[in-house]
């Protein structure tokens, strides 16, 4: 596993090098230190570290709270501040830049592992709950494109790509609802009426307020029932969806 960067900026000497050596003796790779806010935002964009330990209180025209707000919009660098002042209005202003993490001097390196090592971790976790949403977003702007015929289910903090043509049926649960392929289901947070509008109804049909299948996996219809190939499952069926049932079907 490879060293996480960091990037130190302190602006007394004999402070910033007792971090630099505690941060190499707990296993992590110093990229740079830096003794005021316009450097910091510099090497934080050429030397791209995986966390900025920023001192608060830097001497001249911006102080580390200004700094990190640059370095806040300018990336996803996560930034934790170290400082001696613990009061209402430095906290107050420091917390707008979103920080992760707050360490006060003077500190233990037990304090500071801890701190990096959650600040690293919960970055992770939002990069990829960011990623997840772009994916999304791209899949809903791609939705009228050539791109369809799939849908994306979450399964085991992924995503998993699944073909249309491999869905039998979609089942309401609770809170929930759980699409159903041959030999897999997947449980996910979402409503039937949401189900309904994204796999469309062109293959699919809602013939239950607990159940939409897929028109070419039916196999027999036996009102109040259908039945789907290579399933062994009861599919019962909604009398005011019966109708609509009937128009998507093809009687000869």
């Amino acid at each position: 596993m490879s060293k996480i960067n960091v990037l130190v900026v302190e602006d007394e000497s004999i402070v910033s090098k007792d971090i630099q050596h505690s941060l190499k003796k707990l296993g992590y790779n110093v990229v740079g230190a830096s003794a005021t806010a316009e450097k910091a935002i510099e090497m934080a964009i050429s030397e791209n570290p995986d966390v900025v330990l920023m001192d608060i209180m830097l001497k001249g025209k911006m102080n580390g709270i200004e700094a990190a707000e640059q370095i806040r919009l300018n990336s996803s660098i996560p930034v934790i501040f170290l400082t001696a002042y613990a009061d209402e209005s430095t906290l107050s202003k420091a917390k707008i830049t979103e920080p992760y993490g707050y360490i006060l001097k003077p500190f233990k390196e037990i304090d500071l592992h801890t701190t990096i090592e959650m600040a690293i971790y919960k970055h992770g976790k939002e990069q990829e709950v960011l990623k997840e949403r772009d994916l999304l977003f791209s899949l809903v702007e791609n939705k009228d494109s050539k791109q369809t015929g799939y849908v994306f289910v979450k399964s085991n903090s992924k995503l998993v790509k699944l073909k249309n043509e491999d869905i039998y049926y979609i089942e309401a649960l609770k809170d929930y609802v759980v699409i159903h392929s041959q030999d897999t289901r997947y449980t996910i947070h979402s409503t039937m009426k949401d189900m309904d509008v994204k796999m469309g109804n062109e293959e699919f049909v809602r013939v239950h307020r607990s159940f939409i299948v897929r028109l070419d996996k039916i196999a027999t219809i036996e009102y109040p029932n259908l039945t789907l190939e290579n399933i062994d499952k009861l599919i019962p069926i909604g009398g005011s969806y019966r109708e609509d049932l009937n128009n998507k079907i093809k009687l000869v």
